[in-house]
């Protein structure tokens, strides 16, 4: 199978888990907002649910940390991608699956240019 196509699978793959994480993390950031609502609709205290709330912003930590993970694994990859002589560039930005890479391959070959 050619590299390129080898380089897509993997990089969808990659797309849809940045995708998931940050869906992840937004999900949280807004279940978070809907507990500080109710908390107030039902007129209770602080102190009510507060640990609850605690462990929904170590949650809230652990999905930043792993988003920032995603970020290094992502230019680990670009690099592994130019090691293996892909050449790609973007050809688009599709949100449900990440961006849509064109094969541009470097020439198997190189020759000095004088």
């Amino acid at each position: 199978m050619e590299k390129v196509f080898v380089a897509q699978r993997v990089a969808n793959k990659l797309f849809a888990t940045e995708n998931a994480v940050d869906g992840a993390l937004a999900e949280a950031a807004e279940f978070m907002s809907e507990m500080l609502k109710a908390r107030k609709d039902v007129h209770v205290s602080l102190v009510l649910g507060d640990e609850a709330t605690a462990k929904l912003v170590d949650a809230i930590k652990a999905l930043g940390e792993a988003r920032t993970a995603m970020v290094g694994v992502h230019n680990e990859l670009a690099e592994v991608k130019l090691r293996l002589g892909i050449r790609t560039k973007m050809d688009g930005w599709d949100t449900d699956k990440g961006l849509a890479l064109r094969d541009v391959q470097a020439p198997a070959t190189l020759r000095d240019v004088g």
